[in-house]
């Protein structure tokens, strides 16, 4: 089906869910869910796919196997367009409203290692030049970085920004509910996801694995 854009309800279906993360409360609102929030997001990515290539809507349910809180489902919905083994772009929607990006989202200790020679490398000065053209664009660069410098590598080194990351991903909010809730979202993150290919475009020979 053609997009039709996040009604408001998606993000009053998650502000719900953040108060009553039930059983009880999804079986009652499973149609709110599938209406406002899983078709939409189906349909973003089936808009897209013609560019980017197929997608995939996430699964509603927390894996709660290793996992303190016990809440059984995700106060979000993503939805994620493979461009490798650990790279791609997202989008999701939740309470907060719509966000896109891309990145590399999980990094084993080889593939860390290979990105962070990569980013002391020659090739890191293209990657410094991506992430300050994304950063003056709008976007958020970020991720799960270290505290401090990972081991082997000087706190003084030239790029140590870069070489804390274990994860890197460039994210933005679309927060124009103009935008959201209609169909014109589709050419957004289609225009954003193109923003985010020069970041992808760098990492997915690095991290490929």
């Amino acid at each position: 089906m053609a997009f039709p854009g996040f009604p408001h309800d998606a993000a009053d279906f998650y502000a719900e869910l953040e108060l009553d993360n039930s059983t009880g409360f999804w079986q009652a609102n499973r149609e709110r869910y599938e209406a406002g929030v899983r078709g939409p997001m189906t349909a973003l990515l089936e808009g897209l796919e013609d560019e980017f290539g197929p997608g995939r809507v996430f699964r509603p349910n927390r894996d709660l196997r290793f996992s303190a809180d016990k809440s059984p489902y995700k106060t979000h919905q993503g939805g994620y367009v493979s461009t490798g083994s650990r790279t791609g772009w997202y989008a999701e929607v939740s309470a907060d409203g719509f966000r896109l990006g891309g990145g590399c989202y999980q990094m084993d200790a080889p593939t860390l290692a290979a990105y962070r020679e990569a980013v002391a490398g020659p090739r890191g000065a293209t990657l410094e030049r991506v992430v300050a053209e994304l950063r003056g664009a709008g976007w958020e660069v970020g991720g799960d970085q270290l505290k401090t410098a990972p081991r082997g590598w000087s706190r003084d080194h030239e790029r140590i920004d870069l070489l804390r990351h274990r994860t890197i991903s460039a994210l933005r909010w679309i927060e124009d509910a103009d935008i959201v809730t209609t169909p014109a979202l589709l050419d957004e993150v289609r225009t954003g996801w193109r923003e985010v290919r020069p970041l992808l475009d760098w990492l997915r020979p690095v991290v490929q694995g």
